[in-house]
């Protein structure tokens, strides 16, 4: 008998009249205007988009929105009591094959590592909420006997909770659990790792990390993919867009199995000299107030030169940057006026160790005496 362990054959894609959605954005609370997020309910619709034309039936699509600009589309309201109805009532009797989950909104890591989804009802004195892992494990025991193949997106922060100095506990809420079974594939994906805010940008109206999901999904087929290859392209998306906006944002992947809990992690991309001016700008994108059209103008009014005064200015930072750097690049010494006037106004050490060394690596070496 040979007992060497043999590599299961690929699961065939499920059909789309057998996948089945939840969708969640929300973007206004019952908390009040200071905890508007612009941007969770678009994201959601433009993924029920995507699923619509991968051929998935509306009627399949389960959508919740507490939206800020109110859409031409049905939908239920993103409420604690709406969510949890939806998940145990109608969810659980779909018969299907494939479950997407998708979750854009605020979110947070409470004391006991348990991400929290706040629901549209949430109040400052009531923040109603949905613990991810609760959910989890509702839609993996026999309550759900279908939907085997699960695909979870999250875009929510998980910064601490300790952090965000709450006057009032969080409600304890967590959903019934079923019988376990030994069925459901779950494939987990987080925005952000332990202790990070999910980045959003509220004038495109998109999270950082769901417009990499999004982008990379419109250029697969549906309703299947491959959740740990889709998890690679998002997680080098992030990675170059939060690079060149100074955002420090790791997504997560874990996979969930009958027999393991796994955290893979995507294979090192390998390293290779990066050009002067790439390094340059790279160094100067890491300041925070580089990306505000204001702020580097700030910068340049610092340098005292009028090297770059005439130049023709962009909005964009990365392209702004690289035209900033190749001027004073033709005047001997002036990139170190640049060094000068970045550190003087953000005095952060590590930022400006790795800002020196670029400058120096542009400037062809150390800065001249005297």
């Amino acid at each position: 008998m040979n007992d060497a362990p043999t590599s299961a054959a690929p699961a065939a894609p499920a059909a789309p009249e057998r996948t089945f959605a939840l969708i969640v954005g929300i973007e206004r609370y019952a908390t009040g205007p200071s905890w508007d997020l612009p941007g969770p309910a678009r994201d959601a619709l433009r993924f029920r988009d995507w699923l619509l034309r991968s051929g998935v039936p509306e009627r399949n699509i389960l959508l919740c929105l507490d939206p800020l600009t109110e859409p031409a589309v049905a939908h239920h309201p993103g409420d604690l009591g709406t969510l949890r109805r939806l998940i145990l009532s109608e969810l659980t009797a779909a018969q299907g094959e494939m479950l997407w989950v998708w979750w854009g909104g605020h979110g947070v890591l409470d004391q006991d590592e348990r991400l929290r989804l706040f629901s549209g009802d949430a109040t400052t004195a009531d923040k109603r909420n949905l613990d991810l892992q609760s959910m989890r494990r509702t839609l993996a025991s026999d309550i759900l006997p279908g939907s085997t193949r699960q695909t979870w997106i999250v875009d929510a922060c998980q910064t601490f909770e300790e952090q965000l100095g709450f006057h009032h506990s969080l409600p304890a809420e967590t959903l019934p659990v079923g019988q376990r079974v030994q069925v459901h594939q779950q494939t987990v994906l987080l925005a952000a790792t332990r202790g990070q805010r999910a980045a959003n940008d509220p004038a495109r109206g998109t999270g950082l990390f769901s417009d990499s999901v999004l982008d990379v999904l419109d250029g697969l087929p549906g309703p299947w993919t491959d959740p740990e290859a889709l998890f690679r392209n998002v997680r080098e998306r992030v990675e170059r867009v939060g690079t060149e906006r100074g955002i420090r944002q790791l997504p997560v992947l874990t996979l969930y199995s009958p027999q393991r809990e796994e955290h893979p992690a995507p294979p090192a991309a390998a390293a290779r000299p990066r050009p002067p001016m790439e390094q340059l700008v790279t160094a100067l994108l890491a300041y925070p107030m580089m990306i505000d059209p204001e702020e580097r103008q700030t910068v340049v009014a610092e340098l005292g030169t009028r090297t770059v005064e005439r130049m023709r200015r962009n909005a964009k930072p990365r392209t702004d940057l690289i035209g900033i750097t190749r001027a004073l690049l033709g005047q001997p010494g002036e990139l170190w006026l640049l060094y000068d006037a970045v550190t003087l106004l953000d005095d952060d050490e590590e930022r400006a160790a790795d800002l020196r060394a670029a400058v120096q690596a542009c400037a062809g070496g150390p800065r001249p005496a005297g």
